[in-house]
């Protein structure tokens, strides 16, 4: 079984820009493929512009 060809595949960048209208945050983001990531988490990206995620590492950065 393969993962749907319209998501991505979870955490395979460290690096994501984030605009308001993807808030609340996940990770992963619901673009993700999940059967091969970790369990979803929300991250508190309002509170400074930036944080990282547990699980995998992954850097998000508002960026408006």
């Amino acid at each position: 079984m393969t993962a749907d060809s319209t998501q991505e595949a979870a955490n395979t960048q460290k690096h994501y820009d984030v605009t308001r209208d993807s808030l609340p945050l996940s990770c992963p983001t619901p673009a993700m493929a999940l059967w091969n990531s970790h369990p979803r988490v929300y991250l508190p990206l309002e509170e400074e512009g930036k944080c990282v995620c547990p699980y995998c590492g992954a850097e998000f950065v508002l960026i408006d």
